[in-house]
């Protein structure tokens, strides 16, 4: 059994930006464990550009801002396992890495978790019809593309208006491939809306919103697809069925948080985000484990991944310092409006970064926070979209006091 101080597992934005944080805090038993061939994640295959607007005040794509990181891991001399798979973690921070070597087993005192979230497919999302070749998830066929220099089709249907399934659009284009049309389900699109501008509406790509795939035809290759419109309820309108001629559906129906770790080692899930139950430093239930980054809540800008891990170092360190613990817990309490909150709990008065995500799209809103029925802040948020996260800070003397904060949106 060997032992660390702090151990990262996942070697992507996340993973990366915690550890530079940690060694800039004056930690330097830390190790980095990457399932992958390379660190990075999967910025390796975003080649657009668009990172770091925040983070760096200039527009990079998403290899060269890995690089950023990379090049200050390596510049600190901080360890890392490459193709290596955590296959064990428990609650006493234990994991059990498998890879070219064998079996590895290391304790440490801080577990990081930062393995980032996968995408759903065909079978989360029940399509019925034909199983042929030419169906992918967008992540599948970016990464086919970019990295590997295959051509996934060249008549394509996109179903579902996520980001990697606009940008996904706009690049296929480029390829020469023909995009019939974008459909989303939803009345509004689960996109960025700078995504809707530059990767459909520039190339004259049709989104048809409230539309969705409800067969698959195909003997061999797909040969096409048939979609209906959806009604308010999200039934089928009568008469609204139509076949579209394709040999590719390209699937952008949202991502999944890589958590089967974090259930094996019993840590308290959130049912809407699919990440780990954390405080305002990201410690999960179980102390001395931390998450952050796209294993904790889909982020739609990579900025934000990195800001959020450079933000729960924080957090590390005081648990290393023994200043950390969970003798009082107040739970935040969502109202109307809001779909998740991000922490779920506070444990301290401190500042505080605080992450909301809306059920539905409108105008003029406000996030109003409440110490029981006194009103603590007000954020006004002039339109608001599930598909951008909302953050807000709060101060330490605005949480002064607090003992049973609610939060809601008016």
């Amino acid at each position: 059994m060997q032992e660390k101080e702090v151990i990262i597992i996942g070697g992507g934005a996340a993973g990366l930006a915690a550890a530079v944080a940690c060694h800039q805090k004056g930690i330097e038993d830390i190790l980095i464990i990457e399932r992958g061939d390379y660190l990075g994640g999967i910025l390796n295959q975003c080649i657009h550009d668009g990172f770091g607007l925040e983070k760096f005040n200039t527009s990079l794509t998403g290899p060269e801002y890995a690089q950023r990181y990379i090049d200050k891991v390596a510049n600190r001399k901080i360890p890392f396992l490459l193709n290596s798979m955590v296959v064990g973690l428990t609650p006493q921070k234990e994991v059990v890495v498998v890879n070219s070597q064998g079996l590895q087993h290391y304790r440490a005192r801080v577990i990081i978790l930062a393995m980032g979230c996968r995408e759903r497919t065909r079978g989360a999302i029940n399509i019925p019809g034909a199983r042929p070749s030419g169906i992918y998830t967008a992540g599948v066929a970016q990464e086919l593309i970019n990295l590997k220099n295959y051509m996934v089709g060249e008549k394509i249907v996109v179903l579902g208006s996520g980001d990697i399934g606009l940008i996904m659009a706009r690049r296929l284009t480029l390829e020469g491939a023909k995009v019939i049309m974008v459909a989303e389900k939803l009345p509004y699109s689960s996109g960025l809306p700078r995504n809707i501008n530059q990767c459909l509406y520039d190339f004259d790509i049709p989104l048809l919103l409230s539309h969705t795939v409800v067969d698959i035809e195909g003997n061999g290759r797909l040969s096409g697809v048939t979609i209906a419109q959806l009604g308010k309820r999200g039934g089928i309108i009568t008469g609204s069925k139509r076949k579209i001629t394709c040999d590719t559906l390209l699937l952008s129906v949202g991502l999944i948080p890589e958590n089967e770790l974090s259930r094996e080692a019993d840590i308290v899930l959130d049912n809407i985000t699919g990440g780990p139950q954390v405080d305002e430093r990201g410690q999960t239930s179980i102390p001395g484990i931390f998450s952050c980054g796209n294993v904790l809540q889909v982020h739609d800008i990579v900025d934000n991944v990195s800001l959020e891990a450079e933000y729960i170092v924080e957090g590390v360190v005081e648990y290393l310092e023994g200043k950390l613990n969970k003798e009082r817990e107040i739970k935040v309490e969502l109202r109307n409006g809001l779909r998740y909150v991000v922490p779920q709990t506070l444990i301290r008065v401190k500042d505080t970064i605080f992450s909301f995500r809306v059920n539905q799209p409108g105008e003029k809103k406000v996030i109003v926070f409440e110490n029981g029925k006194k009103v603590i802040k007000k954020k006004f948020l002039r339109r608001v979209n599930p598909a951008e996260m909302i953050r807000v800070k709060l101060s330490s003397s605005e949480l002064e006091g607090i003992k049973r904060l609610k939060v809601r949106l008016v």
